[in-house]
């Protein structure tokens, strides 16, 4: 797959997220403002009025006029049939970031446990840094912090999130930590980059800096050798990336799916029929 056909599908992954969450919040609130949504989305006004105009250009929203001089935002049968419809997209697209992640992560603390290390300072948070934790505790790793000095929370799947590698040392104590691990989705090469000056900077070899395959690292460029187990490709963000819909509802199922098939299929198809928040 070229690098085209990537930005292809990275753009077409974004735009259904993107308009899962505006029905979403449209569903959850239909007295719900432009200025609002952007700040819910995280996006520009501009960006989240042309969303709006969208969803009403192909017939999923309906507007209503309200007294003040205000609008109402409605989904017709259309645009809870499209909810639906993408909400399985995102499910679908989730579980499969989720078993990838979880196999190469697994895979990477393998790799750990064969040259002695057992303790592994992750350096991003989100859902790749949860996956990792989970991957840790059934192959008998040790985390003792995640790295983030952009985290808005203290905690990460109930690990400990420091600033920078100074607290994280505070944290290891003097048991120090065997490896770095790459768990940024945000912008993954760059926290690479900081995790080589980690390393060089504790005399780790550029070995135990594990950086998960679907980040799409080029480690070649920078280390002129590949660890066993880590590719090395042109670095591009990969196409799939898990998003964070504006339903709670929905973002408490996908973190249902990583503790059990079984268990996630029957809370998917109960927020798929049950009605709106």
């Amino acid at each position: 797959m070229g690098a085209r056909d990537k930005s292809y599908k990275a753009t077409d992954a974004n735009e259904a997220v993107m308009m899962l969450n505006v029905l979403s919040a449209v569903e959850r609130d239909s007295h719900l403002t432009q200025r609002r949504l952007s700040r819910d989305l995280g996006i520009a006004l501009g960006l989240a009025n042309a969303y709006l105009r969208r969803c009403i250009g192909k017939g999923l929203v309906k507007v209503g006029q309200v007294p003040l001089n205000r609008y109402a935002y409605y989904l017709t049968p259309q645009g809870f049939a499209e909810k639906s419809r993408l909400t399985v997209e995102y499910l679908t697209w989730s579980f499969e970031f989720f078993r990838r992640a979880r196999k190469q992560c697994s895979e990477l603390l393998a790799l750990c446990a064969g040259f002695g290390g057992s303790r592994i300072v992750l350096f991003g948070t989100g859902e790749l840094a949860e996956i990792a934790l989970l991957s840790a505790g059934e192959n008998e790793m040790e985390i003792p912090c995640v790295v983030d000095p952009n985290a808005r929370e203290s905690r990460c799947g109930g690990c400990p999130v420091v600033p920078d590698i100074a607290a994280a040392r505070v944290l290891c104590g003097e048991r120090g930590f065997d490896a770095l691990m790459v768990t940024d989705l945000r912008d993954p090469h760059q926290t690479y980059q900081t995790t080589l000056a980690v390393a060089a900077a504790h005399n780790l070899p550029p070995e135990r800096i594990l950086v998960p395959d679907l980040l799409q690292v080029n480690r070649k460029r920078d280390t002129g050798t590949q660890a066993s187990g880590q590719g090395a490709v042109a670095p591009a963000r990969w196409w799939f990336w898990p998003m964070r819909p504006a339903s709670r509802r929905l973002r408490q199922t996908v973190s249902e799916m990583m503790r059990g098939e079984a268990r996630f299929t029957r809370m998917a198809v109960a927020w798929l029929i049950s009605p709106a928040e």
